[in-house]
């Protein structure tokens, strides 16, 4: 298997592109061209009523990185936004010495071991059934298996026995929290909170059973024995399950219909990390761009601590600093696996220093089991299409409401090139005009 594949033709591209602008109008009609049209204004730009908006990535990293005048605590902050809901100790609200030992404690959770195990025990039985379904002809719905996965994943997290109604309910739960988040709005609501904390008690209430029951084997079980206090692990469970959810449910779509679209897919799934480097390199660069392209996290916050300068912007200590994940991942060009990668870009979409997304390792497991669920029908000879789709609208994560896959005749033949090029079109989107 050679390490590169043909570029798609430049309407392929345009097209797939242009399905991503559509994702991610479909969540923010007026927010996100608003963002995208500010970086015509300057890398760093002052937004009376909104803050400080970054559209550089080598800025917005050096922003990620100095705590010591940027926070995630104070005015315009995350904690604004969950501090309410989930306590005052969750990590996304913390800062410093605190932060810093609570996040140890964690990671313990999310080694390489810790997380295939734990995707290993919820997750292979969701997913077993994709493969075989589409090569006995069925259409699937992607955005709804994954969903299910998510839903397994957080009756994990939480000690939820997985039945087919505990993991509707928790998905359902989760995103109705999620859903009441606006990337124009500093805080929630009283009433929205009450909900909020109404969802997360339900949600939580097994977590803490099995929390004190202190089994290992249950996600709230280890983290007590890695020594943290019941609080601390239900506001980590809460944490967990509403950032990591929505994310996943849009980005394992999001990745299958890009690659579909600009012909990369049916490699992709050949491309077994188990079999050597070689290929292992090739899924990694396949989802790392797709990450950059979709951003799943598309904008980021900070209030500042002390009187600094943001690019050529001063800016005052409570000053609120924006962000726009999306436009400085998307500005490095269109999905393209084998073009160099930005160092400043790298991995931004979740974060930098201190406060780099813990459970990312979770949510790259999720990705390989869904590829690996799906690499029998490339094995087969066969190509995963796009049949039809439809953006979601008015969420937070910009995500496909769904996406119906299905097995052609093609796919990849034993050298590794694409047998028939045109597989996986975009040209034609059936079902949804965005």
């Amino acid at each position: 298997m050679t390490g590169t594949t043909p570029a798609p033709a430049p309407t392929r591209l345009v097209a797939a592109m242009r399905w991503e602008e559509r994702v991610q109008r479909g969540a923010h009609p007026l927010v996100y061209p608003a963002i995208r049209a500010l970086r015509h204004r300057g890398p760093v730009v002052r937004v009376p009523g909104i803050g400080v908006v970054v559209s550089d990535a080598a800025t917005a990293r050096a922003v990620l990185l100095d705590t010591e005048r940027f926070t995630k605590v104070g005015p315009g902050s995350p904690a604004d936004l969950w501090t309410p809901v989930l306590g005052p100790s969750v990590l996304l609200n913390m800062e410093g010495a605190d932060h810093a030992r609570l996040r140890r404690a964690l990671s313990g959770l999310f080694t390489p071991r810790a997380v295939r195990e734990l995707v290993a025990v919820s997750v292979p039985d969701v997913v077993a059934g994709l493969a075989p379904r589409l090569l006995a002809g069925e259409h699937v719905d992607l955005v709804a298996e994954t969903a299910t996965m998510a839903g397994t994943v957080i009756c994990a997290m939480t000690g939820l026995p997985p039945t087919d109604a505990a993991v509707r309910e928790a998905m359902t739960a989760a995103q109705s929290v999620v859903g009441l988040v606006r990337l124009h709005r500093r805080s929630l609501t009283p009433a929205q909170v009450r909900h909020a904390r109404a969802v997360l008690a339900r949600l939580s209430a097994p977590a803490r059973d099995a929390y004190r029951a202190g089994d290992p084997a249950t996600v709230p079980g280890r983290m007590r024995e890695l020594g943290l206090s019941e609080d601390e692990a239900m506001g980590a469970v809460g944490a967990f399950v509403l950032t990591g959810t929505e994310t996943i449910q849009s980005f394992v779509p999001r990745l299958v219909a890009l690659s579909a679209d600009t012909g990369w897919l049916d490699r992709l799934l050949m491309a077994d990390p188990g079999a050597g480097p070689e290929p292992a390199a090739l899924r990694g660069r396949v989802v790392e761009e797709a990450l950059r392209v979709t951003a799943p996290t598309p904008a980021m916050l900070r209030a500042v601590r002390t009187d600094a300068t943001v690019g050529d912007v001063r800016v005052r200590a409570g000053d609120r600093v924006v962000i726009a994940t999306i436009s400085c991942c998307k500005d490095a060009g269109p999905f393209d696996p084998d073009a160099p990668v930005d160092p400043a870009v790298r991995h931004l979409w979740f974060g930098a220093g201190p406060h780099f997304c813990l459970g990312m390792p979770l949510a790259m497991a999720q990705v390989d089991a869904v590829l690996d669920a799906l690499r029998p029908v490339a094995a087969a000879g066969r190509s995963v299409e796009v049949a039809d789709r439809a953006v979601a609208r008015g969420v937070l994560i910009p995500a496909y409401r769904s996406l119906v896959l299905r097995a052609a005749d093609g796919g990849v033949c034993a050298s590794g090139v694409a047998a028939r090029p045109g597989a996986g079109s975009a040209a034609s989107p059936a079902g949804e005009a965005a």
